[in-house]
């Protein structure tokens, strides 16, 4: 078991955001007999993994939810981790797909109804991409009109 101190020199996290994330159902420490809280050391990896995925755009409540599937009473194994690590491979994917499409387009036609580029006036021509919905219709997903 390790300190609040020792857990936030090592994450790089202030202790109140060690707090905040507890309060948050994200780590569970227990209480030495002083009534100082002790984390289990694999909560460095718990709040690096929180740390990560919020840079990665993943909400609390997501996070939270997946870190729901990790056992609190004993430190998670590999084969844990590995039975979290598939659903949010998936969500990752997705991520980077959209990420690949920003970087692929950014500088064309994304389908957001702006029509301020050449070639907005090829690939959507009128806004056909808004009956697809709101938003950037061709980052999310949606496809121009195969006759281009």
């Amino acid at each position: 078991m390790i300190s609040i101190g020792q857990l936030s020199q090592r994450t790089g996290l202030s202790v109140s955001a060690i707090r905040f994330y507890e309060a948050e159902g994200l780590v569970f420490p227990g209480r030495n007999s002083g009534g100082q809280r002790r984390f289990m050391r694999s909560d460095i990896r718990r709040l690096s993994f929180v740390m990560i995925a919020q840079q990665f755009g993943f909400t609390l409540g997501e996070i939270r939810e997946t870190l729901a599937q990790l056992p609190k009473e004993r430190t998670p194994t590999k084969e844990d981790w590995a039975m979290i690590g598939q659903g949010f491979r998936r969500a990752l994917d997705m991520r980077i797909e959209t990420l690949e499409r920003l970087r692929d387009n950014l500088d064309g036609c994304i389908g957001c109804g702006c029509l301020s580029l050449p070639s907005c006036a090829l690939f959507n021509q009128g806004d056909a991409a808004s009956a697809g919905g709101s938003g950037p219709r061709y980052l999310m997903g949606d496809k121009p009109p195969a006759d281009l």
